[in-house]
């Protein structure tokens, strides 16, 4: 398990605010127990990633603030090593998440999604 080189992928699926897609609509600011992570400006359809190795006592969490321009805003966790580091080994050792206008999805296989933080 320590030595998997897991990744997060969070996709900005909201819809779009104006014709063009220049304009961010998502703000994700990301923390770990040991790090804070810059504040993410994504623009629609924007794919954020990184990768990672769960920490040797597999405490490993990765939570996100995920802030919508349109007034939305909401906390979620996308890696904790001990909901996720077997579920999302399923799927070439990603946890797939997707913003969404009704909230943020999961996916550990990129075809079944379920909305597991509603707005």
């Amino acid at each position: 398990m320590l030595l998997i080189n897991y990744h997060i992928h969070i996709t900005n699926d909201l819809p779009l605010l104006s014709p063009a897609n220049d304009v961010p609509t998502l703000y994700l600011h990301c923390k770990s127990k040991d790090d804070d992570i810059d504040l993410k400006a994504m623009r629609v359809w924007d794919d954020y990633t990184w990768n990672f190795k769960v920490n040797v006592l597999r405490t490993t969490l990765f939570s996100y603030n995920a802030r919508w321009t349109k007034g939305k805003q909401r906390h979620f966790d996308a890696f904790v090593a001990s909901r996720d580091k077997e579920r999302c080994q399923k799927y070439h050792n990603s946890c797939i998440w997707s913003v969404r206008s009704d909230g943020i999805y999961f996916s550990n296989n990129n075809s079944t999604w379920t909305n597991t933080y509603p707005w």
